[in-house]
């Protein structure tokens, strides 16, 4: 399966693709979409719309994965990161992938292992885990990692899919936390 992560942003839009195979990672491509600053708004999405729109050309991946966005003590950076991540999204339906979404605290706890990691904590283990040449930048390293975070994730819900559609099969079902039947 290749998922493609995206660590959505109205100047910079990281990517990143990888493989996986089983509980194996293997890295294809990561890099960013740049959109200039001096543009205007609409010019900008658009950008982000058919940047994403080609790597999906491109690297046909199974599905996407895409950083969520959270509260900025600025609401018109929030308003305008949302509206970014909103064409994102919009590039991702319209190519019919299935859209995960994550906090920034859950790819850190996945990559790294706690939630107050640091940029340069993500960038490096991204690169360990993927076995790259050289630590990647830190957009494309937030993508890297989500689509990480994901490949952990599916496989924790995958296998509680599995549990629970067997439990259900045997007439038990889930009450408060517990198996009951």
């Amino acid at each position: 399966m290749k998922i493609l992560g995206i660590d959505p942003g109205l100047r910079t839009t990281g990517f990143g693709v990888v493989r996986q195979r089983g509980s194996k990672l293997t890295y294809i491509a990561s890099g960013t979409i740049n959109t200039p600053t001096d543009a205007e708004l609409p010019e900008r999405l658009k950008i982000i719309f058919n940047g994403v729109s080609e790597i999906i050309r491109t690297y046909a991946p199974d599905c996407a994965v895409i950083e969520k966005v959270f509260v900025n003590v600025n609401p018109q950076s929030t308003l305008l990161l949302g509206q970014a991540r909103g064409a994102a999204i919009s590039a991702l339906v319209s190519a019919n992938l299935t859209v995960s979404e994550y906090t920034a605290l859950q790819l850190k706890q996945a990559v790294v292992g706690h939630g107050k990691a640091h940029k340069k904590q993500v960038q490096d283990m991204v690169q360990r885990l993927l076995a790259l040449p050289e630590l990647p930048g830190s957009d494309a390293a937030d993508a890297l990692g989500v689509a990480i975070c994901h490949a952990h994730s599916g496989n924790t819900l995958a296998a509680l899919n599995k549990l629970t559609s067997k439990t259900a099969n045997k007439g038990l079902r889930m009450k408060r936390g517990r198996l009951v039947g």
